[in-house]
């Protein structure tokens, strides 16, 4: 079992591993979705409570989207 280095062409090693940013923002996109559906869905349900539960996780899943977006520009 080889525990060197990667491979040529790979972007990341033990050193200084490959950030994974782009999953990071398609989870929070993810979250961002859900969670605005869920709501509405809660409100319409007369779950106030457990809407704006929902509403301020999609607030962090948006402040998350804008922290990723700017990381990446910043590569």
């Amino acid at each position: 079992m080889n525990l060197g280095r990667q491979p040529r062409g790979r972007r990341g090693d033990f050193d200084r591993p490959y950030s994974a940013l782009t999953l990071r923002l398609w989870l929070a996109v993810f979250g961002l979705v859900a969670c605005a559906v869920l709501a509405v869905l809660s409100w319409r349900a007369d779950l106030d409570g457990m809407a704006w539960v929902l509403v301020v996780l999609a607030v962090v899943a948006a402040g998350d989207i804008v922290v990723v977006q700017l990381r990446r520009h910043a590569r």
